[in-house]
């Protein structure tokens, strides 16, 4: 299909999943010039379904770290995304709105001290698994110039004002990428965000656990989408059958439970986290830590997240227990989340002291075999089909390239942004 045809055709669009790749999806849709300037011979719905009861962003996009990054993986999305993030934090007001900013990044080496037993961070249901975050930074980081031998702080390389860890706890700190190439926003904001943005433009929001993608077997189009909504007056789910012309696959770990894409080789990977609220007096400064924590007996390796409004957030390693079949029926292991605080709190009095907000669970897609994620044009399975999945712990820093491509896909037929055959569905055949 050339540009010009696609751009002038209407346009029945159903957008499989709320998380962040579905909600950034939905706006970048709706702000390209051929959903702005549609005509009423060629017109253009977009509808987002999203399968919680709950909204958009209940599973690994609301409960994520947030970091940005431009050492993150993999290169053919960072390079258009990070710009993408500063686009978006400039256009709407991100630094109040979904918490933008950059921050620094730093691995932290040293022994914790435990005022009783701790756990894994590992949920009970699963082995231990890596979220592998800092891949991206193998062999691919510039050389940075080490800190000054001026005190005892700066021997081990601690910054001045990175005051919420235990200096006598620390056995070395050190930068792990140049200023400006990390940043941070909320999840959770961030995504509601593009949810309420793309709704403002005209992007329909329908809560609802999709059951079939229909197509015409003959023409290999994409012809419709089956979906079970709750009734809200008996509670018993309604089948609904909607028209559509293209349909974006982007509900994560639960992709192959839509029968058109079982095939795709997506895993899943729990991971837990906390939320912590230091004491009022207390000012946590703008770092991201990646610890190794050696604790007796064991090392454990927690991250550690400063956010804007003084909450700071910590996660452990993933577990690879069941997935369930809905992102509502995510169960939380509490003694993983105790041991994710107990590890952070055994290298920061700040944090020890502090209150633990929120305790939480969720699951990140990963594609099994062939690296990730799978980004593209599924004509091979039928026309109209669009795959956006297995981000793996990227999903929040990836999903502005995501959706840019994914909407010059639709509208423009093909991509203009990049170039991304090593990520294309195909390869999947």
């Amino acid at each position: 299909m050339t540009s010009s045809t696609a751009a002038n055709k209407s346009h029945e669009i159903v957008i499989i999943g709320g998380g962040i790749i579905g909600c950034s999806t939905a706006y970048y849709l709706s702000r390209h010039p051929s959903f702005s300037s549609q005509s009423t011979s060629s017109p253009i719905t977009i509808k987002l379904i999203e399968a919680s009861k709950q909204g958009p962003a209940q599973g690994a996009s609301g409960k994520a770290g947030g970091l940005i990054a431009k050492w993150a993986y993999p290169k053919e999305l960072v390079n258009i995304s990070f710009a993408e993030h500063v686009k978006l934090a400039e256009e709407h007001n991100g630094k109040d709105r979904w918490g933008w900013r950059f921050v620094d990044c730093g691995s932290w080496e040293g022994k914790g001290v435990l005022s009783q037993e701790s756990g894994t961070g590992v949920g009970k249901e699963g082995n231990r698994k890596s979220l592998e975050k800092t891949l991206g930074l193998n062999g691919d980081h510039e050389e940075l110039e080490k800190p000054l031998d001026l005190a005892k702080r700066r021997r081990k390389g601690l910054p001045d004002d990175l005051l919420w860890v235990d200096e006598e706890s620390t056995y070395s700190y050190s930068p792990m990428a140049p200023k400006g190439h990390t940043a941070q926003v909320h999840p959770y904001l961030f995504t509601t965000s593009m949810m309420s943005l793309a709704q403002e433009k005209g992007v329909e929001f329908i809560s609802g656990r999709v059951t079939n993608v229909l197509q015409d077997h003959t023409s290999g189009k994409i012809t419709g989408v089956t979906y079970l909504e709750s009734n809200p007056d008996s509670g018993a789910p309604k089948e609904v059958t909607i028209s559509a012309t293209d349909v974006i696959i982007a509900a994560g770990a639960w992709c192959p439970s839509i029968d058109i894409v079982s095939s795709l080789p997506i895993s899943a990977t729990r991971a837990h986290s906390v939320t912590v609220r230091p004491q009022p007096s207390v000012t946590i400064s703008p770092y991201v830590l990646f610890t190794e924590i050696s604790l007796s007996g064991a090392n454990v390796s927690p991250e550690i997240y400063a956010r804007p409004d003084n909450e700071v957030y910590a996660c452990g390693p993933g577990d690879d227990s069941a997935l369930p079949d809905n992102v509502d029926d995510v169960l939380v292991d509490q003694k993983a989340c105790e041991s994710i605080y107990k590890h952070i709190s055994s290298i920061s009095p700040q944090l020890s002291n502090g209150t633990v907000e929120k305790r939480q669970a969720c699951f990140l897609p990963i594609v099994s075999t062939g690296g990730g994620p799978i980004v593209g044009a599924a004509s091979h399975i039928a026309k109209g089909l669009y795959i956006a999945t297995g981000h793996t712990c990227w999903g929040i820093c990836n999903a502005p390239g995501t959706a840019k491509i994914i909407s010059e896909l639709v509208f423009d037929g093909k991509i203009r942004s990049g170039n991304l055959k090593n990520l294309h569905p195909s390869r999947f055949e």
